[in-house]
């Protein structure tokens, strides 16, 4: 049994929210969201690019198409993730609504057990196991790329110059899409709970942060919402979104 719940927030700088989220077929743009559910699950952000065309279009639609999409062994992600981004290149020329692009990072939790986590662009997920906060997904970014090649320091990497710069996401028309598809190693232990969120929140948030919000004895919901709250008061001028996943074993 999968406890799963969300939060999507405009925040204190923007006029509008670009950002979404979906647990199973509910697909949210605003407020907050929880449920129980059994796998098949699909959990997921997405984060509508800023500065392009109807970004919580993109952000929206994606999860939608993402929501038909049945979770099994036999299924191929890459193919679906890639239909889905051919599907918002179409939408977006035809509605005049061109190079509308969005992030995408989602959990899929097949009954066999196996979980797949899928990642593009700069949303996050991590596992918070053991009282511990650990980073599945990797940022496609420039930012991340000059880390890896060693120009920049991990400090360096919050407040760079170019920091808003992403490898194409779904929508784009400047080149598909290279997903980062894999399966999490090791599945689900009880207890576990797994954060997906924007960089809304990812970039205003430390480690140790997630750590100090996530043991307190509340409600994941209310913890969700400390978290949110506390990447505002940290000065994040972007939309804030977050969801969690908590694996309850034998329910």
């Amino acid at each position: 049994m999968f406890y799963c719940c969300g939060i999507t927030d405009t925040g204190s700088v923007r006029d509008h929210n670009e950002d979404a989220f979906l647990i199973q077929k509910n697909v949210i743009t605003s407020g907050e969201n929880e449920t129980e559910t059994k796998a098949p699950l699909i959990a997921a952000v997405a984060d509508g690019v800023a500065g392009e065309a109807s970004g919580e279009v993109a952000s929206r639609k994606a999860l939608e198409l993402l929501a038909a999409v049945r979770p099994s062994p036999k299924t191929d992600y890459m193919q679906k993730i890639l239909s889905i981004h051919h599907s918002l290149q179409k939408y977006g020329i035809t509605h005049n609504t061109r190079n509308m692009q969005t992030t995408l990072c989602a959990l899929i939790a097949e009954q066999s057990g196996k979980a797949v986590m899928i990642n593009i662009g700069d949303s996050r997920m991590y596992l918070y196991r053991g009282g511990n906060i650990k980073q599945l997904s990797r940022d496609q970014s420039l930012v991340q790329m000059l880390y890896e090649q060693g120009h920049i320091t991990p400090e360096e990497r919050h407040g760079h110059a170019r920091k808003n710069v992403i490898f194409p996401v779904l929508g784009s028309l400047n080149g598909d899409p290279e997903p980062q598809i894999c399966e999490i190693e090791g599945g689900f232990s009880h207890g576990d709970i797994i954060i997906i969120c924007t960089d809304g929140l990812s970039d205003h948030i430390t480690a140790g942060e997630f750590e100090e919000i996530l043991a307190r004895p509340k409600r994941l919901p209310k913890r969700l919402a400390d978290m949110a709250e506390r990447a505002m008061r940290n000065g994040s001028p972007d939309n804030v979104t977050v969801v969690g996943v908590t694996y309850l074993e034998g329910i």
